[in-house]
């Protein structure tokens, strides 16, 4: 009959399937191997842009890499869990200052908290209705949404962080807030004053994709050793290339190494000072 096939056709056929199916399977394994070398690259570059920030900011400790742990696959091998592998519990602020100075990659599940807001922050845990206005001063991730966090020196960092903490005194802040304002994006920056930091620091720029600075709160200062000067300024993943781009275009004007304090009459104006200061008919040398 015309319409049955010879074996010759049928086998045809089934090779042609086999080949159009590897040739499938060998784009798909190209494809994955191509994501694998991108993410391998940008993994790369942050923890050059955590190396970079620690010597030209002259930091006391390391910038912290931060993710939310979805499900308990994405712990690297080898991260410290707190209840599991010491045997006690630590509040969230202690375990980023395990980070920050140890150079400990930490992840902290449920179990492993000691304070209630991270908890809450976090959507471990429901906020209690007890807590009445302040439960709603502070952002919080969908309850359930994830099971924990991780934290390590972003230098050092074996995974791709949401965000960056960095720990750092005023004038370095200052120095790192200027290419931000004079690059025109200072609506991008919130402040946050009020506790809890560990919510703010990690929950604010996550969702809002702003620049966070943030004051450690008294728990922080407290229980995990943050010093008195200190601020911490957070950086959300897709703002750190600019970030660090934004930094070196400044060159000597916004490095922390490279200010000094001076008391001179007459000092030596930026050019833009200059051309304003002449346009006004001011004295300019």
């Amino acid at each position: 009959m015309k319409n049955e096939f010879t074996r010759r056709e049928v086998l045809g056929v089934g090779l042609g399937a086999a080949v159009l199916a590897t040739a499938g399977a060998a784009v798909s394994t190209a494809s994955a191997a191509q994501s694998e070398k991108k993410d391998s690259s940008e993994l790369s570059d942050l923890n050059r842009f955590g190396d970079e920030l620690e010597t030209s900011l002259v930091l006391r400790t390391s910038p912290i890499a931060v993710k939310m742990l979805e499900k308990e696959e994405d712990i690297p091998k080898g991260a410290f869990r707190p209840k599991r592998d010491g045997g006690y519990h630590i509040a969230q602020c202690q375990a980023f200052g395990m980070s920050r100075r140890e150079g400990k990659t930490v992840a902290m599940l449920k179990e492993d908290h000691w304070c209630p807001t991270a908890l809450m922050a976090y959507g471990m845990v429901e906020k209690p209705a007890s807590m009445g206005a302040w439960a709603e001063s502070f952002m919080s991730f969908e309850t359930g949404k994830y099971i924990g966090i991780l934290t390590a020196p972003l230098k050092s960092a074996t995974f791709m962080p949401d965000v960056t903490l960095v720990y750092l005194n005023p004038a370095q802040l200052r120095g790192v807030l200027l290419p931000i304002m004079f690059g025109g994006q200072p609506s991008q920056v919130t402040t946050h004053l009020m506790l809890p930091s560990c919510g703010h620091a990690v929950v604010d720029p996550i969702k809002t994709g702003n620049y966070c600075v943030v004051l450690p709160d008294p728990g922080e200062y407290q229980r995990a050793l943050a010093a008195e000067e200190e601020m911490i300024l957070a950086i959300p993943q897709q703002k750190m290339e600019g970030f660090m781009t934004g930094l070196k275009r400044g060159g000597k004007m916004y490095s922390h190494r490279e200010q000094y304090m001076s008391m001179h009459p007459d000092f030596e104006q930026p050019q833009f000072y200059k051309d304003m200061f002449k346009d006004w008919g001011l004295d300019s040398e």
